[in-house]
C-alpha cells in the first residue's frame, strides 16, 4: 500500500483545524511542557490497521515505519512465517515490541513453537490478549488462570521471554466481592507482566490513575488508547484522559518499557488516525 506523503506544515494545519472543529484546544496540544520528555519508545499495535495489513502487509508496515514508529506489536501474522516477518521488520527498521496471542499458543507443545517463532522476530513479550470464558466466570477460575500464567512465566525464563496479560474491561467488573484484575495479578507471580490498556480500562472503571500504581515496576507496556464519553471517536489529546499524569505514573512507578499506540475507532481512515496520534505525541515531546 503506497501512501502519499503529507507535508509537515499542511499536516499540522489540517490536524489542528480538525481538532478545533471537534472542540479541542489546539494550543494546549502544542505545549510540550510537563509531559515528561522522550523517555520511552513508541510502537503501534497493528490491530489498529488490521484491514490494511490483511490487504497489503508489506505496504502497511512500511508506511507505519515512515511515520516514525519504532516498533510494532503483532495481532496475527497474516499467513506469514517468522523469517518473512523478521525480514520485513529489518527492511523497515522496526523492532517487535510484543505480540498478542491466545492462551492456547502458550500451552503444551505449542509453547516451544511460539518461543521459536518469537525468537526469530526478536520479540520478548508474549501477551495474552484475552482469556477463554472458562477462566473468567468465577473467582476460582481467575485464580486458576493466574496459576497457569505463573507456570508459563517460569518456563519462559531460560528463553529470556516474558508472558503477560492485556486488559479489556471485564477485569474491572466485581466478581464475588473482588475485581478480577486484583484477583489475577495479586495471585500470579511477579514474573507475569501487565500490559495496561488505558482506553479499555476506562470503559468499566479501570482508571489508569489507580491501576498503574497497584503493581510498581510490573507494567511492561501500556496501550496508549484514548477514552471519551462525550466523543467516543476522539483521538489522543481530544479525549478525557489526564495524559500528563498518566505518563508520569508510567515513567516513575509502573515501569513501562514500551508505549504502544492503539486506535480502534473510525474518526479517520486507520492509517491517518495512527499518524495523527503519533503527531500528537510529537507535539507533547514524547517522541
Amino acid at each position: 500500500m503506497k501512501i502519499p506523503a503529507i507535508p509537515r506544515r499542511r499536516f499540522l494545519q489540517t490536524g489542528v483545524a480538525a481538532m478545533a472543529c471537534a472542540g479541542a484546544a489546539p494550543t494546549a496540544l502544542l505545549a510540550a511542557e510537563g509531559y515528561g520528555g522522550n523517555k520511552i519508545p513508541f510502537g503501534l499495535q497493528l490491530y489498529s490497521v488490521r484491514e490494511e495489513c490483511a490487504r497489503d502487509l508489506v505496504g502497511t508496515v512500511t508506511a507505519v515505519a515512515k511515520m516514525g514508529y519504532k516498533a510494532v506489536e503483532f495481532a496475527g501474522y497474516h499467513g506469514r512465517d517468522a523469517k518473512t516477518l523478521r525480514q520485513l521488520l529489518d527492511d523497515t527498521g522496526l523492532k517487535c515490541c510484543g505480540t498478542h496471542l491466545g492462551l492456547d499458543q502458550l500451552l503444551g507443545d505449542n509453547l516451544a513453537k511460539t518461543v521459536e517463532f518469537n525468537h526469530i522476530l526478536g520479540n520478548p513479550f508474549l501477551i495474552v490478549a484475552s482469556l477463554p470464558g472458562n477462566y473468567t466466570k468465577t473467582r476460582q477460575s481467575w485464580e486458576e488462570a493466574a496459576d497457569r500464567f505463573s507456570e508459563i512465566a517460569e518456563r519462559l525464563k531460560p528463553d529470556r521471554m516474558r508472558t503477560g496479560y492485556h486488559n479489556h474491561s471485564i477485569e474491572f467488573k466485581p466478581i464475588e466481592g473482588a475485581l478480577p484484575w486484583d484477583i489475577f495479578f495479586n495471585r500470579a507471580s511477579k514474573a507475569v507482566v501487565i500490559q495496561f490498556d488505558t482506553g479499555n480500562g476506562m470503559e468499566d472503571g479501570g482508571d489508569p490513575m489507580v491501576f498503574l500504581k497497584k503493581h510498581p515496576g510490573r507494567v511492561a507496556s501500556m496501550h496508549v488508547k484514548s477514552f471519551s464519553k462525550a466523543r467516543p471517536n476522539a483521538l489522543i489529546g481530544d479525549d478525557e484522559l489526564p495524559w500528563k499524569e498518566i505518563f508520569r505514573l508510567a515513567e516513575t512507578i509502573a515501569g513501562v518499557e514500551w508505549y504502544i499506540i492503539e486506535y480502534e475507532r473510525d474518526a479517520y481512515p486507520p492509517l491517518v488516525s495512527v499518524q495523527k496520534t503519533l503527531e500528537v505525541m510529537r507535539r507533547w515531546g514524547k517522541c
